[in-house]
């Protein structure tokens, strides 16, 4: 029996930027966008997370097409079934990191069937010690580091338990070493039933990734399938995604 898409995109074009776009994921699936600068990776994210509109063509997240939700209807998507993380964290500089976490849950939850704060606090609780940041609950976002920060933003994006996390270069602003933890703890993520979708610059980021789409002039140009990542198998997944890369002409 044929597994159901989890995200179906069909011929979606914005403007001169993307062209014709087509391609859909499995749920629990992790999918790399790669592509050089200018070629449309966040472009495809924003309109296919219902932040944009394209200029023609479907998105669907499971029964439901985004392209025809009205804003308020999208926002509601995003908001209850769908997480972010960005390269710009957008924490709010005048909460500490508990109540940063907390932002989309304590929306979500208003009014009808509202869950009492304590058990979202358990919730953040839970998700700052799977990502390792317990402890850092009062303090400010000038008070950590990058890599913690960026954990936090994981764990805000978590919150709703949604089923599809879109990330932005997660580890754009992040060195090497942090932005390896990073990406192990989106790994983890993924393992335990988030499907999600990445655009990253970085083939040892995208070396993780199940599949990855190489965007090139607004069109998908090629496509590598890698599979879940196993221990042991990093080298071998980077070295291939490098030879992918270079017969691209990366």
């Amino acid at each position: 029996m044929t597994m159901k898409k989890l995200l179906r995109v069909e011929n979606l074009t914005k403007g001169q930027i993307l062209h014709q776009i087509s391609f859909d994921m499995e749920p629990r699936e992790m999918l790399a966008v790669m592509g050089p600068s200018g070629s449309g990776k966040s472009t495809l994210l924003y309109n296919v997370a219902g932040m944009d509109q394209p200029t023609s063509g479907q998105v669907w997240l499971g029964d439901v097409e985004i392209t025809k939700l009205s804003e308020d209807e999208k926002a509601r998507l995003r908001l209850h079934r769908m997480g972010f993380v960005f390269q710009q964290m957008n924490m709010m500089a005048n909460l500490n990191l508990l109540d940063n976490i907390l932002l989309p849950a304590a929306q979500a939850s208003r009014g009808k069937g509202r869950k009492p704060k304590e058990d979202l606090s358990l919730r953040a609780q839970r998700l700052m010690e799977k990502l390792g940041i317990t402890g850092l609950e009062k303090r400010t976002i000038t008070q950590v580091s990058g890599g913690q920060l960026q954990r936090a933003c994981i764990c805000r994006s978590m919150m709703n338990e949604p089923e599809i996390l879109f990330a932005d270069e997660p580890t754009g602003a992040l060195n090497k070493s942090v932005a390896a933890e990073v990406m192990e703890e989106l790994v983890k993520l993924n393992q335990e039933g988030t499907t999600m979708l990445m655009v990253t610059h970085d083939s040892r980021i995208a070396s993780s990734c199940d599949r990855i789409i190489y965007l090139l002039d607004g069109q998908i140009s090629a496509e590598l399938t890698l599979g879940k990542s196993v221990t042991g198998t990093e080298k071998q997944r980077e070295e291939k995604v490098a030879r992918w890369l270079m017969e691209l002409g990366w």
